[in-house]
């Protein structure tokens, strides 16, 4: 088995930095089985290296190796270029055409950019990585293919599935292993190196002396933040060697390609609008509920203090059985045959008359309360989630989708509460 020396000699890849060292590792350890590889790091750090490496070790390396820009292809022709089309599929498909999972029958594609993929194209994909089938744009011939696949992305992959824009399963199906580059910007004293490679062979090129950096500009190139990692680092070594006459580099000089305002940064933090969840719901209901009960023990201490300070039987009566409601005691016998007492009981009691009149009032609306805050208060917190979930799917005809939006959540925490509540 070769080693990560001899990879970095015959690839021209340059850095000694442990986390480099560590994929480089990965990628000779899984290049002679048939597992998918996903590539991940920024934009720039070099992944196309990783799905080489893989090949050239692997038992296909006999075998074609097509490199495919996700990215760069039209969301339109993109199935007709993966998997091919038959003639007449669609408006100028004048023959029929081989995809390239199908020329690289045998071989290994890499898939720059697979976070682009439209999702229709993923429902394909995965088929393939699972099979080993697909279908031409226009056929309904199912075809089988023996392909290697290795992905590569720059985009945060949870935060896609989170937003719909990417399958899971197809995630967990590409990333069988994953292989993270580091950033430029965490290579210490690779950024030198690399800089010195990178003028050597521009000295070459264009046959002129190699330019050299001071301390200072060393120093100063290591601390900056390469947000194009090795590619912008390539391309400013290459300006600086065509235009500057002075082949001795130094630190002002360096600064007039590279802005101050970016050097010695710690990394930027992208910083993301929290999405609305059932934790959000879940407390606003918790804070109803605590406001209720709230609410229900002031009218009961208020309730208690009108009967205990007022003269009247027939009002303690009254006051009584509101209690005896409010705390859940009373049963049928005790339940008074009307919310309301009747005028006409009171009508001898002339002192209390006017009295019994706005108890009555306020009895009526008191049980209207004690009725709803008991009702509300025995609902359960995951029937009231249930009720949401259920509404959202019937006023969306079930889409999962437009449900989710509507409940201010995404699909994926949708989709497990409806496998929790068996909905």
């Amino acid at each position: 088995m070769e080693n990560v020396q001899n990879i970095k000699q015959r690839f021209e890849i340059i850095g000694n930095d442990p986390k480099l060292n560590r994929a480089l590792e990965k990628a000779i350890q899984v290049a002679p089985t048939d597992i998918s590889v996903l590539v991940t790091g920024e934009s720039g750090v070099g992944k196309e290296n990783i799905p080489k490496i893989i090949h050239a070790l692997s038992h296909r390396k006999h075998g074609k190796y097509i490199a495919v820009n996700c990215g760069a292809i039209p969301e339109g022709t993109i199935d007709s270029e993966l998997f091919g089309h038959e003639k007449g599929a669609f408006t100028g498909a004048v023959g029929s055409r081989e995809g390239y999972f199908e020329v690289a029958n045998g071989g290994t594609i890499f898939l720059d950019e697979v976070g682009e993929l439209p999702l229709t194209t993923q429902v394909r994909l995965l088929r393939v990585l699972e099979n080993g089938e697909f279908i031409k744009v226009g056929s309904s011939k199912v075809q089988k293919t023996d392909v290697r696949i290795v992905a590569a992305t720059n985009v945060k992959m949870f935060e896609a599935i989170d937003k719909g824009k990417f399958r899971e399963d197809l995630y967990y199906r590409l990333s069988t292993v994953e292989i993270n580059l580091p950033p430029l910007r965490e290579r210490g004293d690779d950024i030198h190196l690399l800089f010195r490679k990178f003028s050597s062979d521009f000295a070459h090129k264009y046959k002129m002396p190699p330019i050299k950096l001071s301390p200072e500009a060393a120093e100063y190139l290591i601390h900056y933040r390469w947000s194009g990692n090795i590619r912008q680092l390539r391309n400013i070594a290459e300006q600086i060697s065509v235009i500057e006459t002075n082949r001795e580099i130094n630190l002002k000089t360096i600064q007039s390609y590279l802005p101050e305002r970016n050097a010695q940064l710690p990394s930027l933090i992208e910083t993301k609008k929290a999405e609305s969840d059932f934790s959000n719901e879940r407390e606003i209901l918790y804070k109803v509920l605590f406001d209720m009960k709230a609410d229900l023990t002031d009218l009961k201490k208020l309730t208690l203090e009108l009967m205990n300070n007022s003269n009247s039987s027939q009002v303690q009566e009254t006051n009584k059985s509101l209690i005896q409601r409010i705390y859940g005691q009373n049963d049928e016998q005790n339940k008074p045959a009307n919310r309301s007492i009747p005028l006409s009981e009171h009508a001898a009691s002339s002192n209390n008359n006017h009295q019994t009149e706005v108890i009555n009032e306020e009895d009526e609306d008191d049980y209207l309360i004690a009725e709803t805050v008991d009702e509300e208060e025995t609902l359960k917190l995951e029937e009231k989630e249930i009720q949401l979930i259920k509404k959202a799917l019937e006023r969306n005809s079930g889409k999962r989708k437009a449900a989710a939006d509507e409940l201010g959540i995404s699909e994926r925490t949708l989709y497990r509460k409806i496998k929790q509540y068996d909905l």
